[in-house]
């Protein structure tokens, strides 16, 4: 059962990044060229705007400490089952958190934001063996990473200083979570073969 989660953890890898790199730069375009992560990402600024207050900037910052870690259990290779599930399940609830702007409580948003951001460190830090650089590679992808971040507050600040804007970010929210459900849908033969052999 392991062996097979494994594997298909990999193929689902495979197939949803592209694996590889040379150092820095690499590091500080992945963020931005793999679409689900930009969207999650950019997603935790806005959300943390909508907020409001210290959330502007712990919200974000947990994210990327926890990315980190799950970047750490990538590279020591310490198992993160169907990792690709939760990240477009990320997608997903990040976009209704924008759509409900506060009606979620903080408290769980940001443990959510916590859970989220383990899967997108680990996605990445089982890239780690086939970059040339990983060290610059990790620094260029947090950065990449903060900078997407301080886009989405700076949307997110923007857009809730005026009604009507902040109105269309909620229906801006509302996409993204119906493109994280689209990416999601594409799990369902997966979700089916696992639940078969439990």
């Amino acid at each position: 059962m392991k062996l097979i989660l494994s594997l298909i953890s990999l193929s689902l890898l495979a197939n949803a990044h592209q694996v590889g790199g040379t150092g820095f730069l690499s590091g500080l375009e992945h963020p931005v060229l793999g679409f689900d992560h930009f969207l999650a990402m950019v997603s935790v600024g806005i959300w943390s705007a909508q907020i409001g207050g210290r959330a502007i900037w712990y919200v974000p910052a947990t994210f990327v400490s926890f990315m980190i870690i799950g970047g750490i259990l990538g590279i020591y290779e310490i198992e993160v089952p169907i990792f690709e599930i939760g990240i477009a399940m990320s997608v997903f609830l990040l976009g209704i958190a924008i759509a409900s702007e506060r009606f979620i409580p903080v408290k769980i948003g940001l443990a959510f934001v916590a859970f989220f951001g383990i899967f997108h460190g680990y996605a990445h830090g089982v890239e780690m063996p086939t970059i040339l650089n990983p060290l610059l590679y990790s620094i260029g992808f947090v950065l990449g990473t903060s900078l997407i971040h301080i886009l989405g507050v700076f949307i997110g600040v923007l857009s809730e200083k005026n009604r009507k804007s902040a109105q269309f970010l909620r229906y801006i929210g509302a996409g993204i979570a119906g493109i994280g459900l689209h990416i999601l849908t594409s799990f369902i033969p997966l979700i089916s073969v696992i639940i078969k052999m439990q």
